[in-house]
């Protein structure tokens, strides 16, 4: 291709179409994904916190997570159909909607949220490698960590956490800049590895007295007043708490359907979500129940349940058991970081400057940034209320998921030119105008003023985990309305 018409065209060989051989994901590799996004550190205690905590009826708990669920699986499908019909990831479809320039920008909304999420993720990734070099150095000499030199601090950490977000950043980015079919292993070792350690927790609670675990699990479930009118709130503050969880992985869904077989696998995939649901619930719930009743047999314990993984590891006695469930942290919260965070920050970088990046070297720029992300957390970017930022952000999410729905769907009636999707000739379909589809950009900018409502007008906050839906149901209208002939 020459250099005049490099200039005008976008195709970069990590966003074409996949290639037909290898659209080989199935449904049982979609369950691990789904897997994978569950099991998280933030997914245990969510799940946990909602049975627990709030001391809600557990069918309301069951019904609200299982209808959160339910509209995942409906918008995933929505996405995710697209990517796997034409091969192409999320930030190439965009260009269909926005614009192949418009596309671009607003790509980069979903850059900064990954790349910061990515960077906290890490952070307390490297909280799990120093507690393991940790009790290494203790086993071998019990005095060792009391050297001046392990007293020394520098951006609130000591050279064991230097050496561990080190650590984190470097594996993280050597193993996720290897490539889909890599991070496809990844995935599917990560989802089972991870069951594998649960299901081994859960028999370790079960077998230590069955009689006991299985009456301290049974009496966690609340099961009065279920058809209460009183429960309807509850039931959907539920929904909408677990759609939010979920929501960050929607937009970008793409970027890994387009390796899906066919729609019946994609359709199959995600209905294996609730599947997941159901499994981590049980082993989750069982499992802390049964350490909470055990627990709770010395008074100093009586004060809250603990429903977070690191907390019930300073409870245990066992090292052997603390050791291996730092291995299952570590294995679970990095693989969700490549998910959620990782590979859609790659293809959107790529996508911004498809010339002269690939997966590989876009890979090498978000470690670089991840790393200062993660070292600036604790002591400045915590303080400064950067999480705000990013939820701002995020807010855009919902509104560019319901144009590109509309788009794909009631506009170019499921219709994609794969050549001028990546054309920067004046001619072609998706250039509009200057590269930029103003319709799009204005029911963007209205979505997302509707979603971002809810996180910064009081009055509106009770409907921030909706905003997502929110703004995608209005962007979409607003677009559809704009946008037709």
């Amino acid at each position: 291709m020459s250099p005049q018409n490099i200039k005008k065209n976008l195709t970069n060989w990590d966003l074409v179409s996949v290639n037909p051989i290898d659209k080989n994901w199935d449904w049982k590799i979609l369950f691990c994904f789904w897997g994978v996004n569950i099991q998280s550190v933030i997914g245990f205690s969510l799940i946990v916190s909602l049975y627990l905590i709030y001391d809600l009826n557990t069918f309301v708990v069951f019904t609200g997570t299982i209808i959160g669920i339910l509209l995942i699986y409906i918008f995933s499908n929505l996405i995710g159909k697209p990517s796997q019909k034409n091969g192409l990831p999320f930030i190439v479809l965009l260009r269909s909607s926005l614009g192949v320039i418009g596309a671009k920008y607003f790509g980069l909304i979903r850059f900064f949220v990954g790349i910061f999420l990515f960077g906290i993720q890490t952070y307390f990734l490297s909280k799990a490698f120093s507690y393991l070099i940790r009790i290494s150095f203790f086993s071998i000499e019990p005095m060792f960590l009391d050297k001046d030199i392990f007293l020394i601090f520098f951006l609130g950490m000591n050279l064991i956490d230097w050496t561990a977000i080190i650590i984190a950043i470097i594996l993280q980015g050597f193993l996720f800049s290897a490539g889909m079919n890599i991070n496809k292993k990844i995935i599917i070792f990560s989802a089972i590895t991870v069951y594998f350690g649960m299901l081994l927790f859960f028999l370790s609670v079960l077998l230590s007295d069955v009689k006991f675990t299985s009456q301290a699990f049974l009496n966690i479930l609340n099961t009065e007043n279920f058809l209460n009118k009183d429960n309807f709130g509850p039931l959907i503050t539920v929904s909408g708490t677990v759609f939010a969880y979920f929501s960050v992985v929607i937009l970008s869904f793409g970027d890994f359907s387009r390796y899906v077989k066919d729609e019946s696998q994609l359709k199959k995939g995600n209905f294996s979500l609730i599947l997941n649901l159901l499994i981590f619930s049980f082993f989750a719930l069982f499992i802390v129940s049964g350490m909470d009743a055990f627990l709770k047999q010395d008074p100093e314990n009586l004060n809250r349940i603990l429903t977070n993984p690191t907390d019930i590891l300073g409870k245990l006695d066992n090292l052997f058991l603390v050791v291996l469930a730092l291995i299952f942290i570590i294995i679970a919260s990095a693989s969700t970081n490549l998910i959620a965070n990782f590979i859609p920050s790659q293809y959107t970088l790529v996508n911004f400057l498809p010339f002269s990046l690939s997966i590989r070297s876009a890979g090498l720029i978000i470690s670089i940034l991840g790393f200062v992300i993660g070292i600036f957390w604790l002591t400045f970017l915590s303080q400064v209320g950067a999480l705000s930022f990013i939820d701002t952000l995020g807010a855009f999410f919902g509104p560019l998921f319901g144009i590109m729905i509309s788009d794909f769907y009631f506009i170019q009636k499921s219709k994609i030119n794969n050549k001028d999707i990546y054309s920067l000739e004046n001619n072609g379909i998706y250039y509009y105008t200057g590269g930029w589809h103003i319709k799009g950009v204005y029911s963007a900018i209205i979505g997302f003023i509707f979603s971002a409502s809810t996180i910064w007008n009081a009055n509106l906050m009770f409907l921030q985990s909706f905003s997502w839906i929110i703004g995608a149901a209005i962007a979409a209208f607003t677009y559809y309305l704009l946008a037709r002939e």
